[in-house]
Order: C-alpha cells, then sequence, then structure tokens
C-alpha cells in the first residue's frame, strides 16, 4: 500500500506540476482551455480534420496517421483580467469594483508521437500530458459597512476568498489507417484533479486546504480524405469518472462529485490552394450534465450547500465555433490565424456565486506561426485575445436590491518547440 501510494503521489506531482501553474487560473470555455499546443493555439481551437503534429491527440487521436516522429513542447503565458463589481443596496458581496489578484500563469503542454511499422493493430502511438483550470484569488477588505456577522471582511465575510480548480491529463493514443482515406484512433486518459477554497464559510464549513482525486476517461475519432484537397475529422471524449472531493462534500453540489464532462469536437479542412489550408470546427463542453458546476446558484433559497441538488455555478452546455487559416509562405515557413466563439457559459441569475469563476469571455482572435528550422527542429509562437465580456445580475441573498456584474478580458501568448527525432516527416 506504501508503495503504490508513494507512486501514485510521484506521479501526481510530476503531471501537475508540469502542465499546470501552482496558483488558479480561469480558461476559456469554462475551465477548458480554447486549444492545446501551439499550432492549434493559432488556430483558434480548429483542426480536428488537419491533423499535422502529435498535439493533435489531444482534440482527435485519429489524427496522429499524419504525424511523423516528433516531440511537442508548448509554454503559455496566460493572463487574465477577473473582477466582480457590486451596486445598489448593501448586499452579501461588496459595493464597488474588485479584482482578482494573480494575472499570470505559466501553462505547459507535452505531446508526442512515434510512428510503427509492420503492425496490423497501430500505425501511430501518441502521449500527451494537457491540463485545464479555474480559479480566482480576492484579498482581504475590511466592510465597514454591510451585513457580514460579526465583523466579517472580505468578498464573502469570510475573509479572503477565492477557488482554485486544477485538471492535469495523461493520454496515451492509438491510431490506424483502416483505408488509405479513411483512419481511426483511441485515447484512454488518466486524469488527476484537485480543489481547494477559501473564504467561503458562509455558505459552507471548508478546510482550505488542497482536496485530490484521480479518474480515468476514453476518447475516439476518425479522420477522412473525402476528397483529394477535403477532410472531415470527429472525436468524442467520455465524462471523465473523478472520485469525490470528501474535504469539500459539504460545499460543492452532489457532495462533491465533480467529473469532467463529455467534450467532442468536429471539423473540415479545405485545401484552397496547395500551401493554404481553411479549417471550420464544431465543439460541444457538456458542462450542464455535470452537478458539481451545472446547478443554479437560485438552489441556494431551497437547498443546503452540498446537497445533490445544492447550489453550484449554473454552468450550461458550451457550444463553440472555430475557424483557422494555415499559410506556408514558404516550405519552411507558416502563418496562422483563427477566430472562435462560443455560447454563454452562464447568465444573470448565477452571478452571485459565479464571482468565484467568471468564465464571461465568448470571442477569441488568434494569431501564431511556425518556422521549420532544419530537418530536426521548429519553432512556433500562438497569440490570442479575448476581449472582456460581462455578464450583470443580482443576489439571491439576501436579496435582489443588490447588483452584481462579473467581467474577465484574457491574454496569452504561447512559445513552442518541435523535435523531429528521424526524417519521417
Amino acid at each position: 500500500m506504501l508503495a503504490r501510494s508513494a507512486w501514485r503521489g510521484g506521479i501526481a506531482a510530476a503531471l501537475t506540476g508540469f502542465v499546470l501553474s501552482a496558483q488558479p487560473a480561469c480558461a476559456l470555455e469554462g475551465y477548458f482551455q480554447h486549444a492545446y499546443g501551439a499550432r492549434h493555439k493559432g488556430l483558434a481551437g480548429a483542426g480536428a480534420a488537419d491533423g499535422r503534429d502529435a498535439t493533435i491527440a489531444i482534440i482527435n487521436p485519429a489524427g496522429l496517421v499524419h504525424a511523423g516522429n516528433e516531440l511537442d513542447l508548448a509554454f503559455g503565458l496566460f493572463s487574465p483580467t477577473r473582477e466582480m463589481e457590486g451596486s445598489g443596496t448593501l448586499g452579501l458581496t461588496p459595493i464597488g469594483k474588485y479584482e482578482s489578484n494573480t494575472l499570470e500563469f505559466f501553462i505547459p503542454n507535452l505531446a508526442a508521437a512515434y510512428r510503427v511499422t509492420g503492425n496490423p493493430y497501430v500505425d501511430v502511438v501518441g502521449v500527451a500530458v494537457w491540463g485545464n483550470g479555474a480559479g480566482t484569488n480576492y484579498r482581504n477588505f475590511d466592510r465597514t459597512a454591510s451585513p457580514c456577522a460579526n465583523g466579517g471582511t472580505g468578498m464573502y465575510c469570510g475573509g479572503a476568498a477565492g477557488v482554485d480548480l486544477q485538471q492535469t491529463f495523461l493520454t496515451l493514443s492509438l491510431a490506424k489507417n483502416i483505408t488509405p482515406d479513411f483512419a481511426v484512433g483511441i485515447g484512454p486518459t488518466l486524469a488527476r484533479q484537485q480543489f481547494r477554497a477559501k473564504g467561503l464559510s458562509l455558505f459552507a464549513p471548508v478546510s482550505n486546504s488542497i482536496d485530490a482525486e484521480w479518474g480515468y476517461g476514453i476518447s475516439g475519432g476518425v479522420d477522412w480524405h473525402i476528397a483529394r484537397h477535403l477532410r472531415f475529422g470527429a472525436a468524442i471524449a467520455s465524462r471523465t469518472y473523478m472520485g469525490s472531493f470528501e474535504k469539500y462534500a459539504d460545499l460543492l453540489a452532489d457532495h462533491g462529485d465533480c467529473d469532467v464532462p463529455a467534450y467532442g469536437q468536429a471539423g473540415i479542412a479545405y485545401d484552397v490552394l496547395a500551401n493554404l489550408t481553411l479549417m471550420l470546427d464544431y465543439q460541444h463542453i457538456a458542462y450542464g450534465s455535470v452537478p458539481c458546476v451545472a446547478n443554479p446558484a437560485t438552489n441556494m433559497l431551497t437547498a443546503p450547500f452540498g446537497a445533490a441538488n445544492g447550489p453550484a455555478f449554473g454552468w450550461r452546455d458550451v457550444n463553440a465555433v472555430k475557424l483557422g487559416a494555415e499559410w506556408w509562405y514558404r516550405p519552411d515557413v507558416a502563418l496562422r490565424a483563427g477566430y472562435a466563439y462560443n455560447t454563454p457559459l452562464f447568465g444573470s441569475r448565477d452571478v452571485q456565486l459565479d464571482i468565484l469563476a467568471p468564465a464571461t469571455t465568448q470571442h477569441h482572435l488568434t494569431v501564431g506561426g511556425e518556422w521549420r528550422y532544419d530537418k530536426d527542429w521548429s519553432f512556433e509562437f500562438a497569440g490570442m485575445y479575448a476581449p472582456e465580456a460581462t455578464v450583470i445580475g443580482v443576489e439571491i441573498i439576501p436579496g435582489p436590491g443588490h447588483g452584481v456584474a462579473v467581467s474577465s478580458e484574457q491574454y496569452e501568448i504561447t512559445l513552442g518547440v518541435k523535435y523531429f527525432y528521424d526524417d519521417a516527416q
């Protein structure tokens, strides 16, 4: 038992340390990133039908049949602003504007592919380490005029307040060409997530300590060359079944059972020219199936925190459209651009609790590029801007006279490097 515990702890530390920063981040589509890896970040997350490197395994494992023997590393600097503004009569949350005070996050990503020869079942094996995260960190401050009892301070009368959710995934993918124009792929996934909350004692007893759990899921996809210049790709990932956060069973809806929702992506890629490809993708994330995030905040009027029907963030299923373009204007240099739009994650009904996770952005503009330095090395970059978006509502408790507006604006710069360890490409 001790050896197994140490082994699991070692893997957990390695995965979490590599993929996620130690601070909470507020991702772009709920707690999912808008894209993974430098290439797809430059394309705004499009490319389910245009796999060209090892990172495609995260989006569509079947696309690995187009990757060579390579190792892909990407490092992103993510800078979101997250704030709330209270107005009107005195409320549980303060009057005035308050910003989460952690502004920069380091987000790495790793993927590798290896081509197998002579195997009747597998053409390419891929491995990817990636992650998601969400959270806030509001400083403590005095509440000189508020309904806080016993001189409470901070956002929810409990001092410095915030949440930190970090998720790390390790996916081993297998891809096979069934015919020269049709491939399938599968990707079993090991997952670990951890959660921490502070300053929320008004709602439920909380430990203010990290609770970590393991889980598992699986993804599968297809890659189909419909015609010479037209391709289709689609993949779906199952719900990732996670252990419950027992330390926060009295706070998180459904007694802390917080699975990662199922999601899927499908797209087409069309070669307008031999060196210019346009991509159009659709993505769906089923947040609404996970009570831990989907239960409406208004449930606090009828059920306690932590109950199966207890209050949560009111997150809805997210639907996203992603457009990308890649132009190889020289054989060794590519330029990329993209735009993504996602439907609103939550509405005005839920702003009182979504102060903790104000993932309000809906539009994402991206640029990127790649320079193939020589046969062994390639360098990439990507930039993303998500314009500020605001959701306005009123408090549920103590009453509707207090207005709450939550906002977010986001920037990200990503640098990547690829190492090709033979001449397969």
